[in-house]
Order: structure tokens, then sequence, then C-alpha cells
């Protein structure tokens, strides 16, 4: 099973980042969409599970869940926005990732058996960091990967 990851959007979805997720079974969104649409979007290509963020405080994406859990492929993934807000114990829980955002970096790192995955941010380039989008493969066990996406023009760039 692939699963395509992708947080931070802040209103603005990419074509980049729409192809990458082409062929993707489920994308997770780890908050700051910015605007509801871009979960319609996301939804022509897989099924969605999303959280809100810390910018999604009005209108359609403030209802949004601040945390989810969804079960793909057998395993457990923890949606939140903040991995400073993390309000379980995942290995306890039995969750086998948690997802996470707003940071706007990408990272994946182990801790207690359990993969801690931020797929840095679709949108607006911030801080210099890379635009970035991410993915999980589940087979005999999970593998995170995170795509910098190359983007066409230099006004893309921001």
């Amino acid at each position: 099973m692939l699963i395509g990851v992708i947080s931070d959007t802040h209103g603005l979805l990419r074509p980049e980042a729409v192809a990458a997720l082409q062929g993707v079974e489920h994308i997770l969104h780890a908050g700051d969409m910015g605007d509801i649409a871009i979960l319609d979007r996301l939804r022509e290509i897989a099924p969605v599970t999303a959280i809100r963020g810390n910018v999604d405080t009005a209108g359609p994406c403030a209802a949004l869940p601040a945390t989810d859990v969804v079960e793909l492929g057998e395993r457990l993934f923890y949606l939140v926005h903040s991995v400073h807000d993390l309000d379980i114990h995942p290995a306890a829980a039995g969750v086998a990732m948690v997802v996470s955002g707003h940071s706007h970096k990408a990272s994946v790192e182990v801790r207690d058996g359990v993969i801690y995955f931020n797929p840095g941010s679709a949108g607006p380039r911030r801080f210099s960091l890379p635009v970035t989008v991410g993915f999980v493969t589940v087979e005999d066990g999970l593998e995170a990967t995170v795509l910098e996406l190359h983007l066409k023009s230099e006004a893309d760039q921001k």
C-alpha cells in the first residue's frame, strides 16, 4: 500500500504536489490546510484523512478534528499537527506511525518502536526550506520517504 502524506499547504495546493500524489491509495493531511477546497481536490486522487492545524481556526477547516487515528494496511497512524501537542503514548496505544506537520521541516525518526514522520511543507516556501510531500509504503513494515518538489518557475519558488 502506498500512502501520500502532505502538510502545511496554507491555501496552496501546488500542481507538483498533485502530480506527485497520483497513484497513492490514501492521503494523510497533517493540518494547516488554509482552504477546505484543498481536501476536495485531494479526494479526487484518493480517500483523505485530515486534521486541522493552528491556521485552520475559522470556516470549514476549523471543523476538522485536532487529532485523528486511521488504520491503513493493518497499521495505526496517528495524526497531530504539532508533535509537541501529542496527547497519547503512541507505543502503548499500538500506533505504528505519528504523522505531524507544523515545523515545515521534513523528518523521519524512530522512538520506542514508533515512526515519527513529518512530510515538511507543500505550501508556500518558508524559512528557505524545500517544498516537500511524503510517502509511506506499507508492506512487511513501514517505510517513510520525503520527496522534494521541483517547482517549474522562479515565481513558484515562493
